[in-house]
């Protein structure tokens, strides 16, 4: 009955948190405004102001616009949005950003996310400072990042960009967002350069310089552009634009060279939509202090009424020989436009120029004047994805691990069969070297790469589940521990604990490493006195109530009390946290140096519950002889985890299956009575193979 009871235990697996219920989000959300009914499943609620009026919208970012941070894991924010399309508040819910778990800490991230305040969905926002001068009568918004954290702030800004158009889209303008078409691989069309002009497919917008005048009639700026009177009829803006994303359009507006280019970007970039602009008048597309790869200050783009996150791909474009003559000086740019963002190029948007004049000497007062060209490219030119079905997040989370999930099946399929022919393995002359082998297999692919460390947090979040205060679904959303987990209880069944802790611990195969660094470097190794270790035995339990007590009682506390484990500074962050984390983590594996994995023999709340876990083993897998502990104490002697007792019976709830005492127990040349045997000639009575 024990048994069964800790399997059902360890088999109600865990996970990361689903959307924030209503009164979550009431406690975020703060007066004069208050949370009003749900408007769908994807962490959408009404906002209604002190009087109970509709005031716009609150969601969530990591439902709407999962886009994955540098940690691989979504940046999940709240954002208020009142009902003309401007940001009340963003407030930061969850982040796994390596630079702000430590490091710099959240306080900078946040401070970031209060620039949005006040601004508009409407507004060009990008992230960065203008450079120089182009700031000046540009319609861009600049946000300012932070400092060695400029990738998860952008990611941050498309995940806000992209979560608020969706919420605009659907609920304040009547537009259900679905998936955007894309470029259809298998459309092939013959075209040259007059053949595009013939189909409509290179779009044009020209403004002479009196046009350009006119825009600044009645203005302080209108008589600030002396080249109006010279020459009224010529071109201020002569812009041209081609979508480069369908094959057959770029290949006839486009150079070979750069025809590749492009489909080169493309394939690192397949959510992108390529545009090639072509400014042949004496307007340009930039200002002077322009620098590549950022959003261009003098043109913009919108569609259905929202803005259009425009950049520039910092591709330098040649065109094609049958291009006309008067392009070849012109200014070229090929921009980007983001198709998760909602840009749909199949359907109606606008490209707009802007026309800056500065009045006066010292610092001059900009002024501007707009000029937009309707863009579109026909449907034939695109596939239409079906509107997916939403997987469950759970699914959604195997599918995106597909691949670290077959390797980690194929190296625990190998594992088992290796030690389930243990004696064979043992047996190896350079049993030393394969072991350390799948060891480090187990750091850097199970630990590093692949984030497969468990911990006490598990078993901790299955107890506060079934008290109520949680889910057992937990689990399910990393598959990738989950099936390590699977690993485990399966090897609780054929060995105890050793399985996991022996061969699966990443941790655990740092310390062993390092107590063969202490050998190389001589270093003396230490064992506790008979007494010591057998109080320290007690250590990993007492820590593994303690925590349960925590999360339990206070379980606002448990985030930090679980720190006694170095998993997460040692595996998960990579060693980058505040120096106190460090040196426990770093200290510990240290201490192994001289004595043998000594967290795992003492603290390490995990390691008791694996104890509990090894309550499940159906066998004594080590053999034993009758001679094993009287006379002979071999194998009790080299046992690194002192868990062998005198009598020569193993200790399981201690055996971390380092399969010494195996190699021993089969050598004829280590085994004592094994060797006495041999001189004798014969097989001693005491040889008979006897079972723990």
């Amino acid at each position: 009955m024990l048994r069964a009871l800790i399997l059902w235990f360890f088999l109600a697996l865990p996970a990361f948190a689903a959307s924030l219920s209503r009164e979550q989000v009431a406690d975020i959300v703060v007066a004069p405004y208050a949370v009003g009914d749900e408007i769908n499943e994807k962490g959408v609620w009404q906002l209604r102001n002190s009087g109970g009026g509709e005031a716009g919208y609150v969601f969530e970012t990591g439902e709407l616009a999962p886009l994955p941070g540098f940690s691989g894991k979504p940046i999940n924010m709240l954002v208020m949005l009142d009902l003309e399309g401007r940001f009340i508040d963003v407030k930061l819910i969850s982040q796994h950003e390596p630079v702000f778990v430590s490091g710099l800490g959240e306080a900078p991230f946040r401070e970031f996310l209060e620039q949005y305040r006040g601004h508009s969905i409407n507004e060009p926002i990008v992230v960065g400072t203008p450079y120089g001068g182009a700031g000046s009568g540009s319609d861009l918004v600049y946000l300012d990042g932070v400092t060695k954290a400029t990738a998860s702030v952008r990611i941050a800004h498309e995940s806000i960009l992209a979560a608020t158009l969706a919420v605009a889209r659907e609920k304040m303008k009547g537009i259900q967002s679905g998936p955007p078409p894309k470029p259809d691989p298998d459309h092939r069309e013959q075209l040259d350069w007059q053949g595009l002009i013939e189909a409509g497919l290179v779009g044009r917008l020209r403004v002479t310089n009196a046009e350009e005048d006119a825009a600044f009639d009645n203005t302080k700026w209108a008589a600030d552009d002396a080249t109006v009177d010279s020459d009224p009829n010529g071109l201020y803006l002569d812009l041209y634009a081609i979508d480069l994303g369908p094959g057959s359009i770029a290949k006839a507006a486009l150079s070979p060279e750069t025809y590749a280019e492009t489909r080169r970007f493309l394939s690192r970039a397949p959510d992108d939509e390529l545009y090639l602009l072509i400014e042949a008048g004496r307007q340009g597309l930039v200002s002077e202090d322009f620098v590549r790869n950022t959003a261009p200050d003098r043109i913009s783009a919108q569609q259905d009424g929202l803005p259009l996150a425009l950049r520039d791909a910092d591709i330098l474009a040649q065109l094609a020989k049958d291009a006309p003559a008067t392009l070849e000086d012109a200014t070229k740019m090929v921009v980007r436009l983001d198709r998760r963002l909602g840009f749909d190029p199949s359907r109606d948007w606008e490209l707009t120029a802007q026309a800056v004049r500065l009045h006066g000497m010292f610092q001059p007062e900009a002024g501007e004047a707009k000029f937009s060209l309707t863009m579109k490219t026909p449907e034939r030119f695109f596939v239409f994805p079906q509107v997916p079905e939403a997987l469950p997040p759970w699914r959604e989370a195997l599918r995106n691990r597909a691949t670290d999930l077959w390797v980690l099946s194929g190296f625990l399929v190998l594992l088992f069969g290796a030690l389930l022919l243990q004696s064979r393995l043992a047996a190896l002359r350079l049993f030393t070297p394969v072991r350390l082998a799948i060891l480090a297999i187990t750091i850097g692919f199970v630990g590093y790469w692949g984030q497969g460390q468990l911990s006490i947090v598990t078993p901790i979040a299955v107890i506060r589940a079934l008290t109520g205060n949680g889910s057992l679904e937990v689990l399910l959303y990393d598959p990738f521990s989950l099936l390590i987990w699977a690993a485990a209880i399966l090897g609780f069944l054929l060995w105890g604990r050793g399985f996991f802790c022996g061969w699966l611990c990443p941790y655990g195969a740092i310390q062993e490493f390092a107590h063969h660094i202490g050998r190389f470097l001589n270093l003396p190794k230490w064992e506790p006195p008979r007494s010591l270790a057998q109080a320290l035995l007690w250590t990993g339990p007492v820590a593994l109530a303690v925590l349960t007590g925590i999360a339990l009682v206070t379980p606002d506390h448990i985030e930090k009390a679980v720190e006694v484990e170095p998993f997460k500074t040692a595996i998960t962050t990579h060693f980058a946290r505040p120096w106190p984390y460090v040196l426990w983590a770093a200290g510990w594996i240290a201490v192994s140096m001289v004595w043998f994995k000594g967290f795992c023999r003492s603290v390490c709340p995990l390691g008791a519950a694996m104890r509990l876990g090894g309550l499940l083993r159906l066998r004594s897998w080590i053999p034993r002889r009758a001679d094993c502990g009287s006379p002979c104490q071999l194998c009790k002697v080299r046992c690194n985890y002192g868990a062998i007792a005198k009598t020569g019976q193993i200790r399981y709830s201690e055996c971390f299956q380092c399969l010494d005492c195996v190699k021993i127990h089969d050598d004829p040349k280590l085994c004592v009575p094994l060797v006495l045997a041999a001189k004798k000639g014969k097989r001693g009575p005491g040889l008979r193979e006897a079972a723990e």
